[in-house]
């Protein structure tokens, strides 16, 4: 049976590899120029330097010729074509170096329990949600947080028996760790949920040795896997809302975290069909088949420059809102748990043992210190003598971090990819989680930097909202977007408003190893960028994250437009 797996996924492979050589790049079109702009290219590294000029011209193929003034590039091109910025300010594409596309699309069909503050509410959203549903089907969504209910308590199954006792509902919390099932889902699973055993690296809440219907990280399976699987046409709905939605807030790059092969061939034939509006860099989720196909066949580029594959996805630990981080000592709000390894450290060093061996990059979800340091261990012991190479591997999250390891990411040559939002969205709660002392290394931006460690930003989306402007807030303000706390939590961890955009543009690109394409505005670059109505390096804080996108251009084109 596993070498009949292994043919399939190797004729996949050479099926996708194929394709990616016969989409042809954009050509044909005469010299564009951008002007009435104020454009940060970002072409300088000096501190505090944006690199703000008046004008930026690209060719057919969407290749950056000239970024100057604007007298200058018209004098140069006078057979152009003019686009008037309207006075719009310009930034480089921004990218999502940590998100979930298809996760995203699946989130815009399925109940939105996002923001609910209450188990009533999450009720009233997934009854509304009901109504459109054929009689009979399972009713699946996302987004509830337990955390922002009164008393702070994970659901059970009864709290949704009532409303449904024969339809299967499955709905997963925000952090896409945990999982919440009425009783027709439990016995829809097939499962002898009773007792006191526990899936490995998961964790079924129990009272009385009865399952309650949570489910944390490895034990979602056992639900997971009676929910019917989605069609084709549900599949590349699900996609096309994804990559609209991406593109309507800014994005013209994401880094797609735990791709698997359907979904990459799905991606593929989107971009063969020129409906890939963004670029995606994938990196192929931590199944060995997965990984064997990827160093059988090395790093994919398709032919467009829109999708590539030459990197692994693999977990540490769980989620701190679910309490699956993998902490050194106890949580402190639960005494005698100390989270979860969702992967066994020597399964864990034999896939990246085996990344490494085929030139690949690994990227290792970690956000407890004990999951932080299980990676750092494990990266320091698999790359050895290759530490310092131009490896880029990347640890994502790194969001509670043991003050003394922080350096260790410097030293390792490693990439810390992190998600501004985060902070403010666990800051109500987090210190509870980990108490004061650990909380230092919790969400520390400002400390990595003075480390000397490499800081890729991304969402996390659909854990957090897409708009990469919400990013760039929490990042130089870290407040809510009603300015709470005053003054900001631990302020001594904000980022300039700069150093929050390159996060999004010139290290994130750097993270997919893109940096010579995307990131910058500069002669030879693609003519990937923003234009918003007002600058995000000025507008005052408190303002940044309601900073609408006049319009998002990826080669040179837009793929979304403002009304």
């Amino acid at each position: 049976m596993g070498r009949v797996v292994s043919v399939v996924v190797s004729m996949l492979f050479m099926l996708l590899a194929a394709g990616s050589l016969a989409v042809p790049v954009l050509a044909g079109e005469s010299v564009s120029v951008l002007h009435n702009a104020r454009i940060h290219t970002l072409a300088s590294d000096a501190p505090g330097d944006s690199g703000l000029v008046e004008a930026m011209a690209w060719d057919g193929t969407g290749r950056i010729l000239a970024v100057g003034a604007e007298a200058e590039l018209r004098r140069r091109y006078p057979d152009a074509r003019l686009i008037d910025a309207g006075g719009g300010v310009v930034v480089p594409g921004l990218i999502d170096a940590h998100a979930h596309v298809m996760g995203l699309g699946a989130a815009l069909m399925r109940a939105d329990l996002v923001g609910a503050d209450s188990v009533e509410a999450v009720l009233a959203r997934v009854q509304a949600f009901a109504e459109t549903l054929p009689e009979g089907a399972w009713l699946l969504g996302r987004g509830w947080d337990q955390n922002r209910w009164p008393g702070k308590q994970f659901p059970t199954a009864a709290d949704l028996d009532a409303a449904f006792p024969d339809r299967p509902v499955w709905l997963e919390r925000v952090d896409g760790h945990a999982g919440w099932a009425n009783s027709a889902a439990m016995r829809a699973a097939g499962v002898d949920l009773s007792g006191d055993w526990q899936t490995p690296g998961g964790r079924i809440l129990r009272e009385g040795g009865v399952a309650t219907g949570v489910f944390v990280d490895a034990a979602m399976v056992h639900v997971e896997r009676a929910v019917p699987p989605a069609d084709a046409a549900w599949r590349e709905q699900a996609l096309t809302r994804a990559l609209a939605e991406s593109a309507e807030l800014g994005l013209t790059g994401i880094h797609d975290m735990g791709v698997s092969l359907d979904d990459l061939a799905l991606f593929r034939r989107f971009a063969d069909a020129g409906r890939l509006s963004l670029r995606i860099t994938a990196y192929a989720d931590g199944d060995n088949a997965a990984l064997t196909a990827l160093c059988g066949f090395g790093p994919l580029h398709h032919g467009s420059g829109r999708l590539r594959m030459a990197g692994v996805k693999l977990y540490a630990d769980g989620a701190l809102g679910s309490r699956g981080a993998a902490l050194i000592e106890d949580y402190s709000d639960e005494p005698g748990h100390r989270g979860l390894l969702v992967t066994d450290p020597q399964d864990l060093a034999a896939a990246m043992r085996k990344a490494r061996d085929c030139g690949i990059q690994v990227a290792t979800h970690a956000i407890g210190d004990r999951g932080n340091r299980v990676v750092l261990d494990l990266y320091r012991e698999v790359l050895g003598e290759a530490a310092s190479s131009n490896h880029r591997w990347r640890v994502e999250h790194a969001q509670i971090v043991a003050l003394q390891d922080i350096a260790r990411f410097a030293e390792l040559g490693l990439l810390a990819s992190m998600q501004p939002t985060h902070a403010t969205s666990d800051m109500p709660w987090a210190e509870a989680r980990v108490g004061a002392e650990r909380i230092l290394g919790g969400y520390a931006w400002r400390r990595f930097v003075e480390a000397g460690v490499r800081l890729p930003l991304g969402s996390d989306f659909p854990v957090e909202r897409v708009a990469p402007v919400l990013g760039l807030h929490a990042a130089v303000s870290r407040q809510d977007t009603g300015g709470q706390p005053a003054g900001g939590w631990y302020p001594d961890q904000r980022l300039s408003a700069l150093e929050a955009l390159r996060g999004f543009t010139i290290e994130a690109a750097h993270a997919g190893f893109a940096e010579a394409e995307v990131g910058r505005l500069a002669p030879g670059w693609r003519a990937d960028f923003v234009i918003f109505p007002d600058d995000p390096l000025t507008v005052p804080a408190q303002h940044l994250h309601a900073l609408p996108v006049r319009s998002t251009w990826v080669d040179g084109r837009p793929v979304f437009e403002a009304r």
